[in-house]
């Protein structure tokens, strides 16, 4: 709850200087359609939140290892724990249709401000608890996660803003504005990039890392040009329903739920080439 005040706080001095700004871009209908979309996702997120706890509790009744959290060192592996894991969750986010449309909500919009950091989906946490389970059968209690694990969602939030530019020596480990920015864009070499947490150098290692160089433009590459709330959280799922009807075999089907996003995309430009 406080988080909240203090993320509204933050939303509010952003919003005073890009107004002051004259930025002519910016969409207060956009900005009010975030704020609401965060606040329902934060209700139906406690929802889900109880049957996560379950697994997670489950998993750790099972597993021989204990961490000890009065150590130091294990909070520290913590840390990466969760963001290694925040790490894969968010791709396959961006590489499995499946996963997209739940995660599309946050990149429907066509602004990048800290609004944007709170446009978060209503259904995702059906499934984004099966890339955490794993934390708790290296024995870090539930507890211990939780707290760690929010601690990752709330660095996230600063860095969805166009007001803070390049940070120097602080990019080369950690995730920043800047690369944030390149993964909200929708130009082709921004595309699928920049899948940090907290460290970039997930990023680096597994080769999904680029610098911001021009200008980013926002949002996804099918506009979405609603306002709707349930539509943006829905439309994926009707988009990807229709493409299975023009699948004739199993296989196509599974394909459209758990194939690339971009699948549909791909074909249909291969096909205009033809």
């Amino acid at each position: 709850a406080l988080a909240q005040h203090v993320f509204a706080l933050l939303f509010a001095i952003e919003t005073y200087f890009i107004l002051r700004e004259n930025r002519n871009e910016f969409d207060r209908k956009d900005a009010w359609n975030n704020i609401f979309i965060g606040t329902v996702s934060v209700v139906i997120g406690a929802f889900f939140a109880y049957f996560t706890s379950i697994a997670y509790l489950w998993a750790s009744s099972i597993t021989p290892i204990q961490m000890p959290m009065t150590a130091w060192w294990a909070w520290v592996l913590l840390l990466f724990a969760d963001d290694f894991a925040y790490y894969w969750f968010h791709r396959v986010s961006h590489e499995s249709r499946f996963f997209w449309n739940f995660h599309v909500v946050h990149h429907s919009s066509d602004q990048y401000n800290l609004g944007v950091a709170v446009r978060q989906s209503w259904f995702g946490g059906i499934a984004h608890w099966i890339f955490y389970v794993p934390i708790a059968f290296l024995g870090f209690p539930f507890w211990a996660f939780v707290f760690m694990h929010g601690m990752n969602l709330i660095y996230q939030f600063w860095i969805h803003t166009e007001l803070i530019d390049r940070m120097g020596w602080f990019e080369k480990l950690f995730n920043t504005p800047s690369h944030h920015r390149v993964h909200h864009g929708v130009n082709n070499q921004y595309l699928d990039k920049n899948y940090a947490g907290i460290f970039i150098i997930w990023d680096k290692l597994f080769g999904t890392f680029i610098e911001e160089k021009e200008k980013v433009k926002y949002g996804i590459i099918k506009p979405l040009n609603s306002y709707n709330p349930l539509w943006i959280n829905t439309h994926a799922w009707f988009e990807m329903f229709e493409a299975m009807k023009t699948r004739k075999t199993f296989l196509g089907k599974l394909r459209c739920i758990f194939a690339s996003p971009n699948m549909d995309f791909v074909e249909k430009s291969k096909l205009k080439l033809e």
